[in-house]
């Protein structure tokens, strides 16, 4: 974690640095260490945040813009707590953060526009229609072919597009896999079959699979546990067998290779149902 606040420290260091102002009281200032970089500069003013630990306004940007560059557009504090190796885990509230932070105009934009475009994916199936560019909300999700009721109306019929490669429907309907128009293929499902060879546990796999359950492609870096935590539905499951990870563990440990083998490529994507 530390390393990674680090790095994005050092690409925030191209502007002019962030400090608190003393005079302000609308802060809670703290004589102690940064619990998100463990600095302890004494040259450097920090602040409480609402959880009880200190940031300065540098190590807060720096940890919210990688949780946004995880995918993740909800903040929680990052510091363990005192006497053990437990996060906090905290949420901070965005308008806490905005202050905390410092963020600036330019900064406010990016968060606000990358929080509304995860939380818009994270919780519903939409895409612009290629007729009236309108967003549109896909409520079958095995059915590629999409009904915009606003071209409906303008153009007097039924106007319907394709999901996939979002030109207006060709060929029969309801299909799951392409329309009839030149070049519809799923692009994911092409990656899936033509991504290149991870080794893991001495044995070769895919690099990258869907999740199983939300089905969201997810790359291993080829280092490390063969669980993975997809970033989006927050399910751990195994990279080789593509079981999740309590099923997985039944049979195997996570250093060991899985009782079942590895799956082969999927050729399917895997459909979120939400409850």
């Amino acid at each position: 974690m530390y390393r990674k606040i680090a790095a994005r420290s050092n690409e925030m260091q191209q502007r002019p640095e962030k400090r608190y102002d003393r005079r302000n009281g609308t802060f809670k200032f703290v004589n102690r260490r940064d619990d998100i970089t463990l600095d302890d500069d004494p040259a450097t003013l920090r602040a409480e945040m609402s959880c009880g630990h200190a940031v300065s306004p540098e190590s807060l940007t720096a940890w919210c813009q990688s949780l946004l560059d995880q995918g993740q557009y909800k903040f929680t504090c990052p510091a363990l707590k005192d006497g053990s190796n437990q996060t906090c885990g905290k949420e901070w509230p965005y308008v806490e953060v905005r202050k905390m932070a410092l963020l600036t105009d330019s900064e406010q934009r990016h968060f606000e526009e990358t929080m509304a475009a995860l939380a818009a994916a994270n919780f519903h199936e939409y895409k612009s229609c290629p007729g009236c560019q309108s967003s549109v909300e896909r409520k079958d999700l095995t059915n590629l072919s999409v009904r915009c009721t606003v071209c409906t109306v303008v153009m007097g019929g039924t106007y319907e597009f394709c999901w996939q490669c979002l030109k207006q429907w060709k060929g029969p309907a309801p299909r799951s896999d392409c329309c009839k128009n030149e070049g519809c293929t799923n692009r994911d499902l092409y990656l899936l079959q033509t991504c290149s060879i991870a080794v893991l546990l001495g044995v070769q796999c895919p690099s990258i699979r869907a999740c199983p359950t939300c089905g969201l492609l997810i790359e291993h870096k080829k280092e490390g546990c063969k669980n993975i935590i997809c970033i989006r539905c927050k399910k751990e499951f195994c990279f080789i067998c593509l079981k999740l990870t309590p099923e997985c563990q039944r049979t195997c440990r996570y250093s060991r290779l899985c009782s079942d083998g590895v799956a082969p490529r999927q050729t399917s994507m895997p459909t979120w149902k939400r409850n």
